[in-house]
């Protein structure tokens, strides 16, 4: 394999560079002094961003965008063997990584690197732990899988300390990570067009535990089943967090304002206690916090440092994003595509002043859509009213023969009033025609959903 070295700088391709993690990888290793080029299927905001910096963007992805002074290639794992650049890339016989190898060549030069996992609260959770090394002045480079609004940016670029960064289990890509500390939200089914089953899921994040040093450290969510399955042949140092005292980190005295935004006392190991209040909505926050304050002590972070950073956290963008109002309407966003996320979020929303809560959802990807069919239509049924846009194919091509139609007949069958239509401007005129003041209405989905929102704010 291929290996980078940032005291070299060399040149350097990223095939997909408009990703959010790629185009933060790409701005990283330019501020490092490496000629960063790449390409893309289509103009973005991120890779204005990119072009505003000094680094060439191509748009469509063409063979002769790839020329002889390019030293090495990373790729996405949404590129394909047919893709004209990835052919030409193996005609020329050169060397490539994925995204994953780059990031984990990349830990190795840090002193303290710090990865996130889990199947959800990864963004936020890293959103976090970030603030709080800003906070405390600690110079952090930071790779966040979400644009993180107290910097204007999913990454930042700091001293050799320390390296924060999201770990996403999808294609086994953060067993090539080299974390010093390590967490691990949660583990449940999703990416079934990659995982086998559950088993197959725990079995990559116990792999991932595994990688940690003997003098390192796993926070794990202790009410993961069967956890010490994950745990018990470990090297490194454990700790729990979770509901109550039979785990290291537990909160008590919880409540709620008129927001949902919870307050709560952290509870510790040797009579450790803190007193928290969060500006970002629902239970599964104080549970992301507890985690954030586990690791913020590992670092020998100051209280009033996780105690502030924590009370000026206002969540990244598309996480519970208050976007405005039209005609008296509370817009949100939220870039749950899970259900126990939709779920997440649309309890938080319930805690809202609200008339009647809409949830504008997109499916993201065919095999997710038939893999937690009635799962989606349990957690949407939340909602007062369920507005259903196409499937975000994303990276599929089969549809596997389901549609939104099929969930839109689900959740009727549960009682729940759904609406199902083929375009976004049917969408935005439904939505004109039936929300009415004081109505909360959610646009939900990892696709370009949040546009709906947007279109009806303009």
């Amino acid at each position: 394999m291929y290996q980078i070295d940032l005291k070299h700088p060399i040149h350097i391709y990223f095939m997909g560079i408009g990703g959010i993690s790629m185009s933060g990888l790409a701005e990283i290793l330019h501020s490092k002094g490496f000629r960063v080029s790449g390409s893309d299927a289509k103009e973005s905001d991120l890779t204005h961003i990119l072009e505003s910096k000094g680094i060439r963007v191509f748009y469509g992805q063409k063979a002769e965008n790839l020329t002889d002074d390019i030293d090495v290639v990373v790729c996405t794992a949404a590129i394909r063997p047919d893709n004209p650049e990835y052919v030409r890339m193996q005609e020329m016989g050169l060397p490539h990584l994925t995204r994953a190898e780059l990031l984990g060549q990349m830990m190795k030069f840090y002193e303290l690197p710090i990865a996130i996992s889990g199947t959800h609260g990864k963004t936020t959770t890293t959103s976090m732990i970030s603030e709080m090394l800003l906070h405390a002045d600690a110079d952090p480079t930071l790779s966040i899988g979400g644009m993180l609004k107290s910097i204007g940016s999913n990454y930042r670029v700091g001293s050799d300390r320390y390296f924060v960064l999201e770990a996403c289990e999808y294609t086994n890509s953060f067993l090539h990570f080299f974390p010093k500390i390590a967490l691990i939200l949660n583990v449940e089914e999703d990416h079934l067009d990659f995982f086998k089953d559950i088993r197959d899921i725990r079995s990559s994040f116990h792999r991932f535990a595994q990688i940690l040093p003997a003098d390192g450290t796993l926070i794990i969510n202790g009410t993961i089943p069967d956890r010490k399955e994950l745990t018990e042949d470990l090297s490194c140092r454990v700790l729990t967090y979770g509901p109550d005292a039979s785990y290291d980190y537990y909160p008590e005295a919880i409540s709620y304002d008129a927001f949902a935004h919870p307050s709560f006392t952290a509870v510790g190991p040797d009579g450790y206690r803190l007193q928290v209040t969060l500006h970002v909505p629902g239970e599964h926050n104080i549970y992301n916090a507890l985690a954030s304050i586990a690791c913020g002590r590992l670092l020998s972070l100051s209280d009033e440092t996780m105690v502030s950073a924590l009370d000026s956290f206002g969540g990244t963008e598309r996480r519970f994003e208050k976007k405005g109002e039209f005609n008296g309407v509370t817009v949100i966003d939220d870039y749950a595509h899970h259900p126990t996320e939709i779920r997440a979020t649309l309890t938080a929303a319930q805690h809202c002043p609200h008339g009647k809560l809409w949830c504008v959802f997109q499916p993201h990807t065919y095999s997710r859509t038939k893999s937690f069919l009635k799962d989606f239509a349990q957690a949407l049924s939340l909602a007062d009213h369920v507005v259903l846009a196409d499937i975000y194919a994303a990276r599929e091509t089969d549809d596997l023969g389901i549609s939104s139609r099929t969930l839109q007949q689900e959740i009727l069958a549960l009682g729940k009033p759904c609406d199902y239509f083929p375009t976004f401007e049917a969408i935005e005129d439904f939505l004109k025609k039936n929300c009415t003041k004081n109505d909360l209405l959610i646009t939900m989905g990892a696709g370009d959903v949040h546009l709906i929102g947007e279109n009806l704010l303009s």
